[in-house]
């Protein structure tokens, strides 16, 4: 008894409710009639597809022996009547290709078409083209056109894209069956491909015939099984299911149609053939009342049609889509851009043409653009206002390109825009709708445009006054106020989108609004006196972006006349602005005149702008040095930093940002002499920053040096433990243990670690980066305890090799500084060897292999004027080849892996080949085996390609052994330039795939 039987007895027997149990194959087999009636179920289980999959499977299944040898499937009753079983599937779903198509797997139907082809009676060994269909009987005929346009349509349909379906870890054992079934696949699709032209003529020849045709259905194959066909009744022209020609020919001439536009890729007039068949399909559809037995997808076809209409410039006039379509085509191809503008603005108002379209014609045009064509630029902007103006009349998101666009208009542009608006509403009452929509999107450009002018521009045009309510632009004139507060002090004067006349204060508003936009430390003076005049309160409220530093602001409100505190506010507020946006020319403006306002009154302040305007100074020369600048700075600024540094003024606001940046800029300009030796100690003990400076200028300058050197480097490392360790609490919980409370921000350090890294970000000298960054990798490696995935760096002997409260350490804290600090280090200079090394290891640790690999290949592109050179050995060290050695096997580039494994001093056969016997590699394999140089590999390979039957790759392993400068028996100077040769081209090679 089979499982399936037992199975249902036991559920007769233990009476257990459930679902009703799927019929097996066999019992198709004892009963004649249930298979008619199981396909008139509605919901048969299973389903006709799965039945033509199990009926075929048992029927191919190979018979084994007396001998225990596979023998092929046996010819017997069981098997026969198992394959008419499938066929009658295939006949009750009228042998739809759509459907089946989706179902079967190419084998399968390849092995049910061809079964058809056999009970059909087509005479074997002769190829199909060579066959007069006219003369054969209908259903013969019938299944030779069914078997050709099956062929044709697999053709265009294996071209598609498919994602590849991967097997869990629990499928392995299904790989076999996988590789065997895609090599069936790949196997048959070769020999339909060769067949292709063959089967275009067979179906052309089909077109040729105008009688009905006649198809099997399940009682035609059980006359057959029955052996009635004697008596001729199956191939007389009333046996089967009548297609009618046109229904056929509508058919064909769609999927000739498909084959041809495939065709069309190389070679062009290809794409003419198939316009014609594709016309023919769509009159015939017109034509047929019913369509019964007619498959096909319509709404393809239509997109076949225009793209066909599109690369032919053929236009049919009965179809106003075409049209449209073929008429914007048209005139790109004539380069008639302005025609096509026009045409985009008309349709605005008709919307005839679907976004879709019209998105596709600016892609096109800016592809053109990148391309290097003139004259485009324009065009495309006004495309996509086009486009933009459609999506905002139905309601859509405006799109990323236009709102690029609304980033640096001109004014042409605005014009267009509006132009277009009003154009696009031109119909005679447009909906209310489209007019409500319009108005918001005339919104949006006022509340996106950043230029007064450009506002002023489209807040004063006729549509913005028809369309928006006067309550509407009051509210719109408001937000506007509010955010000219955040226009850019660098920016010209502009006319004011304000003059409206809406109360008296208008003048006010005018004066503040200069104020805002001025760049005249004068022009400033006077406004505020202006102001003053008129009303009597603190104009240095006017901008909320206006600010100072906190340590300040007590410093100037504390100044009794409010003009002088005014003007004192505002150009410190202006200056600092404009030294934030690098604008370094009007800072010196505004704080030269601020200096100049408070030595009059203040000493105190006095001090406070010279230490803003040193700040400003050291600023401006880091700006010029980061933009690549050689120039040390003046003796004289780094004299006023030293005397920054070492100022004592009792009371005097001091910000901390300005020791900071003095610090950093004492590092990068390697005053290392001062911050060891001639900074006063009291600074050392007060200063954090300095504290830091010292210890790190003092490290620099013992490297390299003798162990005794090492106190200073002793003395950094502990102060950078304290600033990244936590403090510990002890609390006794509620049921009376003692816990611990650890707080990341602790005091412990000298700085907070947020302070520390920001004053890291500050450095530019590779040698201090690199002490830090070697310190911090250090630190790493202790904290983590992971001896074989440690990071790598410069200097690790100089750094003590253990902590004592390791566990306070944050390690969190320590992973996130350490990439942190080498991903700026890198921004500084991508080109530094050590530091990509590092990144790399860092990616490595955390499993990010393809970017780990891409930074080594980097790294020995840099040392080696990308792999022109041999790339020096403390660069791919042993441990840096082993690591591009597990990045390639972990990304199943199983060739890259065995050609790496000979870089190694000595060549690890063993992984190499334990790699090479992999099957699934996502590298290019045997296109690697010309950069193999060592024998004993390629020897491998031709007895592993032997082994699977490659001969194709096989011959391509003895190619490369065959070289004469791989003979072993050659001097070891041959071999070795042969060796390097091969490198360098390995290494250009994976360069340029992860580069």
């Amino acid at each position: 008894m089979s499982a399936e039987a037992a199975d249902r007895v036991a559920a007769v027997a233990t009476g257990r409710p459930g679902t009703p149990l799927q019929t097996s194959w066999f019992e198709f087999l004892l009963d004649v009639n249930l298979l008619e009636h199981h396909l008139q179920k509605s919901n048969p289980d299973p389903i006709p597809v799965q039945l033509i999959v199990q009926f075929l499977e048992q029927a191919s299944k190979p018979s084994v022996n007396e001998q225990n040898l596979v023998q092929p499937p046996a010819d017997n009753r069981r098997n026969r009547t198992l394959k008419l079983l499938a066929l009658k599937v295939a006949a009750h779903m009228k042998w739809d290709l759509e459907v089946l198509e989706k179902g079967l797997t190419i084998p399968v139907l390849n092995m049910l078409l061809n079964e058809l082809l056999c009970v059909s009676k087509v005479p074997p060994g002769v190829k199909h083209v060579d066959l007069d269909l006219s003369t054969l009987p209908p259903t013969t005929a019938m299944a030779v056109i069914i078997y050709n346009r099956w062929a044709i349509r697999t053709i265009v349909s294996s071209s598609f894209p498919e994602k590849q379906t991967k097997p869990g870890p629990h499928q392995m054992n299904m790989l076999s069956i996988v590789q065997q079934e895609k090599e069936m696949t790949e196997n048959i699709l070769t020999v339909l491909k060769e067949q292709a032209t063959d089967s275009i003529r067979v179906l052309e020849g089909a077109l040729q015939l105008k009688k009905d045709f006649y198809v099997h259905t399940m009682r035609t194959l059980d006359l057959l099984a029955a052996d009635a066909a004697a008596n001729g009744e199956t191939e007389s022209s009333t046996a089967g299911l009548c297609i009618s020609a046109d229904e056929l020919h509508c058919q064909v001439h769609y999927d000739l149609g498909g084959i041809f536009f495939q065709q069309g890729c190389t070679d062009q007039p290809a794409f003419e053939k198939a316009r014609d068949h594709f016309r023919q399909t769509k009159e015939l559809l017109k034509k047929l009342d019913s369509t019964v037995h007619v498959h096909l997808d319509e709404k393809r076809l239509a997109g076949y049609w225009n793209a066909c209409s599109a690369l032919t410039g053929d236009c049919d006039p009965a179809d106003s889509h075409t049209t449209a379509y073929d008429h914007i085509n048209s005139l790109i191809r004539a380069h008639n851009h302005q025609a096509v503008i026009e045409s985009f603005i008309k349709d605005n108002v008709s919307r005839s043409l679907p976004n879709n379209f019209r998105r596709s014609v600016l892609r096109e045009l800016m592809y053109n653009v990148q391309q290097g064509e003139t004259g485009l630029e324009e065009v495309c902007h006004k495309l996509c206002v086009c486009n933009a103006v459609r999506d905002a009349l139905e309601g859509e998101v405006l799109s990323v390109r236009f709102q690029q666009l609304l980033l640096r208009p001109t004014k042409r542009i605005v014009d267009f825009m509006l132009e277009v608006c009003t154009r696009s509403l031109e119909k005679e009452r447009p909906s209310e709708t489209s007019r409500r929509n319009m108005a918001i999107f005339m919104k949006t450009l006022c509340e996106s445009l950043e230029d007064l002018s450009l506002v002023f521009v489209v807040s004063s045009h006729k549509l913005f006054m028809e369309l928006l309510r006067e309550e509407e632009r009051k509210v719109l004139v408001e937000q506007m106020k509010k955010r000219s507060a955040t226009i850019n002090l660098s920016a010209k004067p502009l006319p004011s989108f304000y003059d409206i006349p809406a109360s008296a204060s208008v003048s006010i508003g005018q004066l503040e609004q200069q104020l805002i936009l001025s760049l005249e430390p004068r022009r400033i003076r006077q406004i505020l006196i202006d102001l003053h005049g008129m009303a009597e309160r603190p104009f240095w409220r006017v901008n909320s972006k206006w600010e100072v530093p906190p340590d300040y602001i007590n410093v100037i409100l504390s100044i009794k006349d409010n003009l002088t505190k005014d003007l004192v506010y505002i150009l410190m507020a202006k200056g600092l602005h404009c030294i934030s946006i690098r604008d370094f020319a009007h800072a010196r403006q505004f704080f030269s005149a601020c200096l100049e306002l408070v030595t009059e009154f203040s000493p105190k302040l006095r001090q406070v702008m010279l230490n803003e305007m040193l700040l400003l100074e050291v600023r401006a020369h880091e700006t010029m040095a980061a933009e690549g600048s050689k120039e040390r700075p003046s003796s004289d600024l780094v004299s006023r930093v030293r005397g920054y540094l070492e100022m004592r003024i009792h009371d005097l606001p001091l910000r901390q940002v300005v020791g900071e940046e003095c610090v950093a800029f004492m590092l990068n300009w390697r005053e290392n002499d001062y911050l060891t030796l001639q900074v006063p100690s009291s600074l050392v003990m007060n200063n954090p920053y300095i504290k830091l400076g010292q210890l790190l200028a003092s490290t620099c300058k013992e490297l390299p040096g003798p162990k005794e050197s090492r106190r200073t480097a002793k003395e950094l490392w502990d102060v950078v433990v304290q600033i990244c360790s936590m403090s510990v609490q002890h609390k006794r919980n509620n049921d009376g243990r003692v816990g611990l409370i650890k707080q990341r921000e602790s005091s412990m350090g000298i700085l907070p670690r947020s302070k520390f890294t920001t004053f890291i970000k500050k450095l530019r000298e590779p040698l201090v980066l690199t002490t830090l960054i070697s310190l911090f990798v250090k630190l790493h490696s202790i904290v983590r305890d992971d001896i074989v995935n440690e990071v790598t760096a410069e200097h690790l002997s100089i750094w003590p090799s253990s902590i004592l409260n390791v566990q306070a350490v944050d390690v969190e804290a320590v992973a996130v500084t350490v990439k942190e600090l080498v991903s700026y280090a890198l921004t500084l200079n991508p080109n530094n060897q050590s530091w990509l090394i590092t990144q790399a290891d860092i990616y490595f640790v955390t499993n990010q292999y393809s970017a780990a690999l891409n930074l080594y290949l980097q790294a020995g592109a840099v040392a080696s004027d990308f792999f022109t050179k041999a790339v020096p050995p403390d660069v791919y060290t042993e441990q840096v080849l082993k690591r591009m050695i597990k990045c390639c096997s972990m990304m199943n580039c199983h060739t890259q892996v065995a050609v790496l494994c000979q870089f190694l001093r000595e060549v690890d056969y063993m992984t190499a080949f334990k790699a090479l016997q992999e099957q699934n590699s996502h590298d290019a394999m045997d296109s690697f085996y010309d950069y193999i140089w060592d024998v004993t590999i390629l020897e491998y390979l031709t007895h592993i390609h032997h082994k699977r039957g490659e001969s194709e790759k096989r011959q391509i392993a003895i190619k490369a052994i065959g070289q004469t400068e791989l003979n072993t028996s050659n001097p070891e100077e041959v071999l070795q330039l042969a060796a390097q040769k091969r490198k360098k081209r390995f290494l250009q090679a994976m360069a340029k795939l992860y580069f």
